[in-house]
């Protein structure tokens, strides 16, 4: 298995706290997928504002149709996120 350094919740300042906060106010925890990303948090934050983008705003497709995408695509890919 692979093995990525990262930022935990307790050692996070700054820009990176701030993030996790949000996850944790969101899903009530940071999961393994934001905490890879850890060591640069402007791209951790831009990742973020994306998926947030994709899943919730205005769109076509409902929220519903969305999560069920997501689903089917990790699936696929025998992702558990």
């Amino acid at each position: 298995m692979a093995w990525i350094r990262t930022i935990d919740q307790e050692s996070a300042e700054g820009l990176l706290a701030s993030v996790y906060k949000a996850a944790v106010a969101r899903a009530g925890r940071v999961f393994n997928i934001l905490k890879i990303q850890s060591l640069n948090p402007p791209v951790l934050q831009s990742s973020m504002a994306q998926y947030l983008s994709i899943m919730y705003k205005p769109s076509p497709l409902s929220r519903a149709q969305r999560e069920l995408i997501a689903t089917v695509v990790s699936r696929a890919n025998n992702c558990h996120y």
